[in-house]
């Protein structure tokens, strides 16, 4: 539209200019000269047909120029914007980071060339801890200035040269190329984390974020970007196992640990409905053993090829396979019905994944699993992983103060390992804590547990929870406990996780001879 009217523009202005040029050679000939020549000789003379026809070359040779001009600048300007488009083709529109387009470009240039030994190109995946509770917790604007954030401190942390991009997400990527080995590559990651150790402050908000690291070396680990890239990722897995910030290199059994458990969950979504799941029951009794004070329900799954399968194995795959939910809710419904016919002084104990802390319906639909199975919320302990419990505090609030009002007694399971302090198990409201089974093991020979061990009762004591003590295996075990003033005990010396049938047998038989003695 605008150069359309220019063109208008310059033609009228061209049109005028001739027509006035005209007017004038027309007025010195006609009007000028009348006087002094004849109407028959008005002839135009060559000088003035010159004349005109110069005029007319000189409007040809501005138009001409001016159109040379604007095509000029319109060929800047296509060029600009070309040159915008491929800076958003290659750019992270929100850091400013290169994207995953001009990364992979970026690392087949730098692969290459091959680096001289001991030298090496590492690529480095990131994976930010903490995030998802930011854009949860506070939006998606809060957590893309967290984003900007990391991305900056990132830039810092890299070597001159280095390649920092985001590939979406939380993700990003650094190419570290001729590092000196294993060490420098190191060496980033840890500046990296050390950088990502100070929250992030935006708009007044302090925020933690941590970070996961995977690392793959060219050419020891691979020599193409995808392999490269790939075993990368595997590295990461197992760094954001930790759930905390740290660095993993590439290692060739993390492929096969990586198969396997791709095995196991399409194994898993094959059993995960049937009867391949069971539950078996763990006696709870007292310190002396006189008395079944409840049974702990232990999921197993009976693998077709792996044999029994316990819960720490398998319920980190049915989480990434979407069913730890649906699975969860079946087992516990099922753990049910069996304690429901056992006497009304004897407890179930059951395991929630921590996983599920995050989700705000479990409580609804474990009350609805007790009122249609006629087991009284009285008589269920919800065991949750201490170190899931600090981790995600306020959800652990909001989750569990509804089903301890109901009636529900919250256990803090593996007591010990999660570091919280008093200030949290007051929060929480606990109503046991179980010592996990490390310290029990170890507690007969090294003086450290054993003295760790009595601390631990002594804070339960104090704080008037009920303690329970769980892998005792040995008659030395237990008399130390007792010693100590442990309440509850469970392990081997017990006896062994039993079938429902055999669970109610037990309680029974305890029952009848507790009512003839």
């Amino acid at each position: 539209m605008v150069r359309n009217r220019t063109k208008i523009f310059d033609l009228g202005f061209i049109f005028v200019l001739i027509a006035a040029a005209c007017v004038v050679v027309f007025e010195i000939d006609i009007f000028g000269g009348e006087l002094r020549i004849s109407r028959a000789k008005l002839d135009l003379e060559l000088n003035e047909l010159m004349g005109l026809v110069a005029v007319v070359t000189a409007c040809s040779l501005f138009y001409t120029w001016r159109r040379a001009r604007e095509h000029v600048r319109e060929n800047r300007r296509r060029l600009e914007a070309e040159r915008e488009v491929m800076n958003l083709a290659l750019q992270d529109s929100l850091t400013g980071l290169p994207n995953r387009r001009q990364f992979d470009e970026a690392f087949r240039r730098a692969l290459a060339t091959v680096p001289t030994a001991p030298e090496a190109h590492a690529v480095l995946m990131l994976d930010l801890n903490g995030f998802k509770k930011v854009n949860d917790v506070h939006g998606h604007p809060v957590g893309d200035q967290v984003l900007i954030h990391v991305g900056a401190r990132l830039l810092r942390a890299v070597r001159d040269g280095d390649l920092v991009a985001r590939l979406g997400g939380d993700e990003f990527v650094i190419l570290a190329r001729n590092v000196a080995g294993a060490e420098g590559a190191a060496s980033i990651a840890l500046r990296v984390i050390e950088c990502l150790a100070e929250p992030v402050q935006t708009g007044g908000l302090r925020h933690a974020i941590g970070t996961a690291i995977g690392i793959a070396l060219s050419p020891q680990d691979g020599e193409t970007a995808e392999e490269l890239l790939r075993k990368a990722d595997v590295a990461l897995y197992r760094a954001k196992a930790e759930r905390r910030s740290a660095l993993r290199f590439f290692e060739a059994e993390m492929d096969a640990r990586l198969k396997e458990r791709a095995d196991l969950e399409r194994a898993l979504r094959q059993d995960w409905s049937g009867p391949s799941f069971v539950l078996k029951y763990q006696p709870v009794v007292g310190i002396q053993g006189a008395q079944v004070g409840g049974f702990e329900a232990v999921p197993l799954w009976r693998h077709a090829e792996l044999g029994q399968i316990g819960s720490d194995r398998f319920t980190p795959v049915a989480e990434e396979a979407g069913l730890l939910t649906d699975l969860t809710d079946r087992l516990f419904r099922e753990a049910c019905l069996s304690a429901a016919a056992w006497p009304a002084d004897v407890r179930l104990s059951f395991s929630l994944p921590g996983a599920l802390l995050s989700d705000p319906t479990f409580g609804l639909r474990l009350l609805a699993s007790l009122a249609a199975t006629g087991l009284s919320p009285t008589r269920l302990d919800l065991e949750v992983d201490e170190g899931a419990l600090i981790r995600d505090l306020d959800a652990a609030e909001a989750l569990l103060g509804p089903l301890r009002q109901a009636g529900v007694a919250i256990v803090a399971a593996h007591f010990g390992t999660g570091y919280s302090d008093l200030r949290n198990l007051q929060k929480l409201k606990l109503d046991r804590i179980k010592i996990d089974r490390s310290f029990i093991a170890a507690m007969t020979r090294d003086r450290k547990a054993a003295v760790m061990v009595k601390a631990l009762i002594g804070i339960g004591q104090g704080l008037d929870l009920a303690v329970t003590a769980e892998g005792v295996s040995t008659s030395e075990q237990r008399a130390a406990l007792a010693a100590q003033g442990c309440g509850q005990a469970q392990g081997t010396v017990f006896g062994q996780a039993m079938d429902a049938a055999d669970a109610l047998a037990l309680v029974m038989t305890s029952t009848d001879t507790l009512r003839r003695a």
